[in-house]
């Protein structure tokens, strides 16, 4: 089972990107919830942005932010210096024993409870 990162989404938008889509209709992918909020609360987002964004969060497994996630994303963002965001989208692949697919292996490389798979490279 799959989490995708923030920029998966975004990068799915992207004509040279878009066989991404297909990891979208899996019964198996899902997001985190904050994810809606890094795509949708981007301050220059366009209209068509917006509204293909909306269609993907209308159609997708939405894991949302629970306590437990909370929780270990607080132990996360202390041990591996993450933003928040990243936190919360770690601490839930790693509650949920999910896969990460994300373009920004860096940022998540050193954190071994969890698996990440860039679906780009």
């Amino acid at each position: 089972m799959i989490l995708l990162d923030s920029n998966i989404i975004i990068y799915s938008a992207k004509k040279d990107l878009s066989f991404l889509r297909e990891l979208l209709k899996g019964n198996n992918v899902f997001v985190s919830d904050i994810s809606k909020l890094e795509v949708l609360g981007f301050h220059l987002i366009t209209s068509e942005q917006e509204k293909y964004f909306n269609s993907v969060f209308s159609v997708i497994n939405i894991i949302l932010v629970s306590s437990e996630i909370i929780e270990e994303a607080i132990k996360m963002r202390k041990i591996y210096n993450l933003s928040v965001g990243d936190s919360i989208i770690a601490a839930t692949a790693k509650t949920f024993d999910l896969i990460l697919y994300t373009n920004n292996e860096e940022d998540f490389k050193n954190i071994k409870e969890i698996k990440i798979q860039n679906p780009i490279n």
